[in-house]
């Protein structure tokens, strides 16, 4: 349709159809529907950009179009829902056809507003046509508490019937709401359940009738509209609920979720991250660095110190990963280090992009978010280390440490730096072969892969880390100590009955 010149007058629309150049389709869900019958057969991605949804979210939403559901998707924060509802654009036709000048994007053949009707019985086929791209049918709004029927329907507008010279009651001095502006298109609300009540009242007639009436006229307005919503389940109990008729009138809910596999969230991570800088040379983000990162986030969503209710974000990993390479880029710019590669002390570095991404239970607020978040870090560490775990001889390693050897690393370390001070470890400068890495590769790709190497020794408890004074021997549970003003057992007198006393 894009490459041929589009009809500008009624007339010539009806002539474009009658003819079959173009094809007039009865509503907007006729419209999905056969545009998605045509992308089932030729077959590849119906939504790029959403991954992990193959085989569980993506057949649902399928099913709910070919039905010609409104539908609503219900899930944690950071589950790609709204996202999903903008990519449904992709199904309208790249271009509709509407009555230039109207508020409500008429039908030419099919007229709703009493404007356009007058405007068709006096021109007849000369009534100038315009051409809606597919982007501009999309209409999204955040339900907030302060909205209002207005808002969301229309209201009487006094200013316009003024300037008319109208009645009030006359329809053509009726407001529009959202709705109404959003007919023949896909009209989506986020967080449903935050709409008060009596506004969710005024949607039950769009979703099962399919029109709405605007207060104080008794003109009901039959819109074609694909409906769509969004909702956190933790909202029915906390900030607001979907009130049951509402749901009941709503064809499909349809349930998403995190990434189920590491692998799937770092596609994810990788595909919404901004990580290719500029100014400070080439930034490179080994894999055990993203695998860790990543990791965080399933660590804390099974953490029982955080709220499950209101979820672990993939905008956690996003975030994170975007710091570490800021981290890493900060050293590239202090230490002229070039290629900088990521390590894991730069996650540690990332703590503030951690810590605002969950909320915790009463047990974790005692312990503070930083704390926790280092020992999702470590967690982390120790699950992705776990794979190669057993590829190497670490015993060497470990002696050197309880001998009394300790080894500080900070963060800004040139990579260089770090290989001069780990050549007296037996085994640490071989050890990033475990992650495949050998000695041709680039000093900063060799130094992260033994930090690696040393970050996971330490958080499966084989050696220690502190950050004062870096890495050490593996802490061990001392005896304990009498205070010097506790008497010992010889000088406690003795029980009644001459028995001893005995404390623990």
């Amino acid at each position: 349709m894009a490459n041929r010149s589009l009809p500008s007058t009624l007339g010539g629309l009806r002539r474009a159809v009658q003819s079959g150049e173009l094809t007039h389709h009865a509503s907007v869900k006729d419209e999905v529907r056969a545009n998605l019958i045509t992308r089932l057969r030729e077959g590849g991605p119906l939504f790029p950009g959403l991954v992990g949804y193959d085989d569980t979210v993506i057949p649902q939403v399928v099913n709910a179009l070919l039905s010609k559901h409104n539908f609503i998707l219900l899930g944690l924060r950071g589950q790609a829902k709204t996202r999903l509802l903008r990519s449904l654009t992709a199904l309208l036709d790249e271009q509709l056809p509407c009555i230039a000048g109207c508020e409500l994007r008429d039908d030419p053949f099919h007229p709703l507003c009493a404007a356009c009707r007058q405007r068709i019985a006096e021109g007849g086929d000369d009534v100038p046509i315009a051409w809606l791209p597919r982007d501009a049918r999309y209409v999204e709004k955040l339900a907030t508490p302060d909205v209002t029927i207005a808002d969301l329907i229309g209201d009487v507008d006094p200013i316009k019937a003024a300037r008319g010279g109208r009645e009030l009651g006359d329809e053509l001095t009726m407001h529009y709401g959202l709705l109404p502006r959003a007919n023949r298109g896909i009209f989506a609300i986020n967080e449903l359940p935050d709409l008060a009540g009596k506004i969710q009242v005024g949607l039950f007639n769009i979703l099962q009738e399919g029109d709405v009436q605007i207060k104080g006229y008794p003109v009901r307005l039959r819109l074609d509209l694909l409906m769509a919503f969004t909702a956190n389940p933790e909202d029915y109990t906390a900030r607001g609920k979907i009130i049951t008729p509402l749901k009941d009138r709503i064809g499909s809910e349809i349930r998403t979720h995190y990434a189920a596999t590491r692998q799937l969230a770092m596609e994810i991570t990788a595909q919404e991250a901004w990580t290719a800088r500029q100014g400070a040379g080439s930034i490179e983000i080994p894999r055990w660095v993203r695998e860790v990162v990543e990791e965080v986030a399933f660590q804390a969503r099974a953490d029982r110190r955080i709220d499950k209710r209101s979820g672990v974000s993939q905008r956690l990993p996003i975030s994170v990963i975007e710091n570490v390479a800021s981290n890493a880029e900060r050293r590239a710019l202090l230490t002229g280090e070039t290629p900088s590669v990521a390590r894991i002390a730069d996650i540690y570095a990332a703590l503030p992009s951690i810590t605002g991404k969950f909320e915790l239970e009463y047990e974790g607020e005692l312990k503070g978010a930083d704390a926790i978040a280092r020992e999702l870090i470590r967690g982390a560490v120790a699950n992705v280390f776990a794979a190669v775990l057993d590829s190497f001889d670490s015993s060497p390693i470990v002696e050197w440490f309880e001998a009394g050897g300790t080894l500080p690393l900070e963060d800004l370390t040139r990579a260089d730096e770090v290989l001069a001070r780990v050549r007296k470890i037996p085994g640490l400068a071989d050890s990033a072969r475990v992650v495949g890495v050998d000695e041709r590769a680039p000093a900063p790709l060799r130094a992260s892969a033994i930090e690696f190497v040393l970050e996971g020794l330490a958080s499966t408890k084989r050696i220690s880390r502190s950050d004062e004074k870096g890495y050490m021997a593996p802490e061990t549970p001392q005896p304990r100590r009498a205070r010097r003003d506790e008497p010992s057992l010889e000088d406690m007198p003795p029980m009644p009955g001459g028995k001893k006393r005995y404390y623990n």
